[in-house]
């Protein structure tokens, strides 16, 4: 199961492959030229969350089950592809399938890799890529607008009421206002039919080189003064660096990258910042047989988190066994925690909190 979708787009050889190659560990061509990537690819990568790990250890688990981030890597966009510019707006649509835009944004100058413009400018670059998603929105609402019109005969409210969410969405794209704006004035429903791109959480990654991977650069602070005022997060890397962690064992990636001053991966930072502005946590199972992380939403409560793992969970739901992963793993068992009285029984209004470890008691 995926639990977090996210898709990569940017100009070309902004170094959206080169990530997507150090994320996956795919074999995506990244090559130096425009439209390179010409089919999307999409890898499923585990997230290395070390609390489950222990947790295994702890249980003498005989699988070990990760959370999981699905990275789509567009083709590079360019001026014009909502209107089949380039390689046209067919990688548009491939967005619409993940939960959140990853914009990669070349920070960096390097004359062996031609930018598609001829010089390094972060915010127009990021200007391009807004207004193509825009203009795919624009077109998206303006042709719901005309079918939903045509249902107006029916009398129904229902149809009333779309058309007005509708064009409320084409009022705002038509002043270039991106929805995730506004997305509290916006019919939630409408919004998650259409599958709008402006809709989706945005996380901006500001791609510098090696030496600036820590403090960034003029580059990079004029895309964080950009995000500041839209309120969208950036994230800063370097699509290079992380392609040589990548090559290496985990175990040695977090020594590799400690050299450079970071005290963690890309991919964790993307995943968090993902979770974050997704609202989403994990939970633990753990036994014999496995150790598992589950992704749900911030403020499920517990018959809600038992319904992720099997629906007869959530429908007979008695309680749950909670205890926080930290607190399991300095008690040495369950057994141990239960005798130390930090495991807790919870009821149906409990709302979870990440990290917990629980083991779900119900009834068919």
């Amino acid at each position: 199961m995926t639990n977090l979708s996210l898709g990569i787009v940017g100009l070309p050889n902004v170094g959206k492959s080169t990530l997507f190659n150090a994320l996956t560990k795919a074999s995506v061509d990244a090559a130096n030229y425009p439209f390179c990537t010409i089919d999307p690819n999409t890898g499923v990568v585990p997230v290395h969350d070390e609390r489950l790990y222990q947790l295994a250890k702890l249980s003498g688990s005989k699988k070990t089950i990760s959370a999981t981030v699905a990275f789509t890597d567009i083709a590079g966009l360019v001026k014009g592809a909502s209107k089949g510019e380039g390689l046209g707006n067919a990688f548009l649509t491939n967005i619409r399938d993940t939960q959140a835009i990853v914009h990669m944004v070349r920070c960096f100058e390097d004359d062996d890799i031609a930018h598609v413009h001829g010089r390094v400018d972060p915010v127009a670059d990021v200007e391009i890529i807004e207004t193509e998603l825009l203009l795919a929105d624009l077109d998206t609402v303006q042709q719901a607008i005309e079918k939903q019109k045509k249902k107006q005969k029916s009398g129904k409210p229902e149809d009333k009421t779309r058309l007005a969410a509708l064009q409320a969405i084409e009022t705002l794209l038509s002043a270039t206002t991106p929805l995730r704006h506004r997305l509290d004035t916006l019919d939630a429903d409408v919004i998650q039919t259409y599958g709008f791109l402006t809709a989706k959480r945005m996380i901006y990654v500001a791609n510098v080189g090696e030496s600036h991977v820590v403090n960034g650069n003029p580059y990079q602070q004029q895309l964080v003064a950009h995000a500041v005022k839209t309120g969208d997060r950036v994230v800063t890397l370097c699509a290079g660096l992380e392609s040589e962690a990548a090559a290496l064992e985990w175990a040695d990636q977090h020594e590799y990258l400690a050299e450079f001053g970071l005290e963690q991966s890309g991919l964790m930072q993307l995943t968090q910042v993902g979770f974050e502005l997704l609202g989403l946590q994990t939970y633990l199972t753990t036994g014999p047989e496995e150790s598992r992380a589950w992704v749900i939403p911030l403020g499920y409560l517990a018959p809600q988190a038992a319904g992720v793992i099997h629906t007869d969970f959530e429908k007979g739901f008695i309680r749950a066994n909670v205890i926080q992963c930290g607190a399991l793993i300095e008690a040495g068992s369950l057994k141990n925690a239960k005798a130390l009285g930090v495991l807790r029984q919870e009821g149906k209004e409990y709302v979870m909190q990440d990290g917990d470890v629980v083991e779900f008691l119900f009834n068919v």
